[in-house]
């Protein structure tokens, strides 16, 4: 059996790979309010040519990022690669556990900044999930995909 560790990804050469595989993301704490991270961030993604579905049960059947919200991972009509995750560390493993519970298995699993749990961390990367934690998908992609193609073919630009 290979190390879990090799799926937990904080160099910038595994961080470059998940953002040139990813064709969707799950958003789950999506948020409404344009001021939160958690609707600028996906909407910063949509714009780069990553197609978001927003997780939410607050707004689930609202349209987000030109999206319908679900109430939750099993509700999302299609897999996603890269399940994004703006919600308390607290709330982690039982998110880890209802992924690992999923017909399909996303990619990867990118915990927010300031959002870090070892534990959960440590589940997703044993299930062979690679799992980021405490980084923002926004600015980590900026600095990483700067003038590389974007998933709609044309040239990326700064925002």
């Amino acid at each position: 059996m290979s190390d879990w560790r090799v799926h937990l990804v904080d160099d910038d050469a595994g961080l470059t790979a998940i953002l040139r595989e990813a064709r969707t993301v799950a958003v789950l704490g999506a948020k409404a309010d344009p001021s939160e991270a958690a609707h600028y961030v996906p909407a910063y993604l949509v714009a780069r040519g990553y197609r978001v579905q927003p997780v939410n049960p607050k707004f689930a059947g609202r349209r987000l990022h030109d999206a319908p919200t679900v109430a939750g991972l099993k509700d999302l009509s299609e897999p996603a690669d890269v399940v994004e995750i703006f919600r308390r560390p607290e709330y982690l493993s039982g998110h880890a556990d209802e992924i690992l519970t999923l017909p399909w298995r996303p990619k990867a699993v990118w915990f927010q900044l300031g959002i870090r749990n070892d534990a959960a961390a440590e589940k997703l990367a044993r299930a062979g999930i690679r799992v980021v934690q405490d980084r923002c998908m926004m600015p980590e992609h900026r600095r990483l995909m700067k003038a590389s193609v974007s998933h709609q073919g044309g040239v990326e630009r700064e925002a």
